[in-house]
């Protein structure tokens, strides 16, 4: 039998691997059902931060699942999930990848880091950040270009 380490270990990937399904199939019900109703994201897009409703709308992610053509590649890479108790943090890359409504192929790595508190009987979301590196050369590009 597993213990429960070993299960808090498979739940929390379901919850990830669920929500990046839910990502692919342009499903924002799906992808925000993985969150807390008091989740903070620190997400690609502005601004800095969101809280709580705002980082909750639906209709801000239809706007972005809409600029792509055909199904979102979301691919989650080398996650490590460490649990203590009814708190676990996961990290890893994440990458998004597609066709652009205007045509663009895109395949870009993010890096990504998620804590997770126990509602039991499920573990939510009750913090994401999600980040590209910029150059440090003063040009302040973001480093899209990187793989892990």
């Amino acid at each position: 039998m597993a213990d429960q380490g070993e299960d808090d270990d498979d739940a929390i990937r379901t919850v990830l691997r669920d929500r990046a399904g839910a990502i692919r199939a342009k499903d924002a019900g799906g992808a925000l059902a993985a969150f807390a109703a008091d989740a903070v994201t620190f997400d690609l897009a502005p601004p800095l931060a969101k809280a709580g409703p705002d980082a909750l709308d639906w209709s801000d992610l239809e706007d972005w699942f809409a600029t792509w053509r055909g199904p979102i590649g979301y691919e989650l890479a080398d996650f490590s999930v460490a649990v203590d108790g009814d708190h676990a943090c996961c990290h890893g890359f994440v990458r998004i990848s597609g066709t652009k409504t205007d045509g663009e192929e895109v395949s870009v790595w993010a890096r990504q880091t998620l804590f997770l508190r126990r509602f039991t009987p499920s573990w939510l979301i009750v913090h994401e950040h999600t980040s590209v590196p910029f150059h440090m050369d003063g040009s302040y590009r973001a480093a899209v270009d990187l793989k892990p």
